[in-house]
């Protein structure tokens, strides 16, 4: 009986919202600025004005949203030191990049407002944003789609260099960015990340990809953290690019009228019915697929 009951908690333990948030966060110190917004986490590097990583989780209801972008730039209230301004990026020819993007946040009003935080915003040349950073959030997209939930962990990479900066509160401008992403469901669990230089490219996209392994030795940042140790070194010392398709999100002109999400119909092991939201058509979430 016990030991049912231990099985019981195990599970719902690692079935729940906030437990899976935890899977998506890089290590961090409690002295660390973690800033925490309704969809997504980030960590305030003062010292170059802008966030060292963003982590959120994506699922395939939340890119299927019709919210529309709000381009409320504006400073983060919820950053103690104070964010960059809008004044910093003002004449300096470098775009206000986000980090996590405005088109991951369809879903709801005060997540796609929240995603113009200034602590979102990254000082990235135009044709880099316009190019082929945009053609990686648009790739990570049509990856929530496959998988129905994600994790993405991205930002720039802040780790030594002597850079340059914009606007009075001496932004950095980063050489690289990352994204690294994690599919930890089954039925089959992968990662996969990308170092980009800051730069226009016109290259394919696989050309970048690299292990977990190696976007932590360029970045110092410790992805994934909170997963058991012997699944975190399996999923960021490999790699298999055929694991991922390379066919950028398209949303269809008709999913609006036929992908409303509901919620879910299965019944959780408490005897209730689920809470998740599904647009599946057969009315169940992936954790209760018929």
């Amino acid at each position: 009986m016990k030991n049912t009951i231990l099985i019981f908690l195990i599970t719902a333990l690692f079935s729940s919202y906030s437990y899976a948030q935890d899977i998506g966060l890089p290590e961090y110190n409690s002295s660390d600025s973690i800033i925490s917004h309704s969809a997504y986490k980030l960590k305030y590097n003062e010292q170059h004005e802008q966030a060292e990583w963003v982590a959120y989780r994506l699922t395939d209801v939340m890119i299927s949203g019709n919210v529309n972008r709000t381009d409320n730039f504006r400073t983060d209230p919820t950053v103690d030191t104070g964010s960059a301004s809008l004044y910093d990026y003002k004449e300096s020819g470098f775009d206000r990049g986000h980090l996590c993007p405005a088109a991951d946040m369809k879903f709801s009003n005060k997540a796609m407002s929240e995603s113009f935080f200034m602590s979102n915003m990254s000082p990235q040349r135009p044709g880099f944003n316009r190019g082929i950073w945009k053609r990686l959030e648009s790739q990570v997209r049509k990856w929530a789609d496959d998988n129905d939930e994600i994790y993405v962990v991205t930002g720039p990479v802040l780790k030594g260099g002597n850079f340059g900066t914009i606007g009075s509160n001496e932004v950095a401008i980063p050489d690289k960015y990352y994204k690294v992403i994690l599919d930890y469901k089954e039925p089959e669990l992968k990662a996969i990340a990308f170092v980009l230089p800051h730069q226009k490219i016109s290259g394919n996209l696989e050309g970048f990809a690299v292990t977990v392994d190696k976007a932590e030795e360029i970045t110092g940042i410790n992805f994934f953290a909170a997963l058991p140790d012997n699944i975190e070194e399996s999923l960021e010392s490999s790699l298999d690019i055929n694991k991922w398709s390379f066919k950028p999100y398209r949303k269809s002109k008709s999913s609006s009228s036929i992908s409303t999400a509901t919620r879910c119909k299965g019944i959780t092991q408490k005897g209730t019915q689920c809470k998740r939201m599904t647009k599946k058509e057969n009315g169940y979430c992936w954790q209760h697929q018929q």
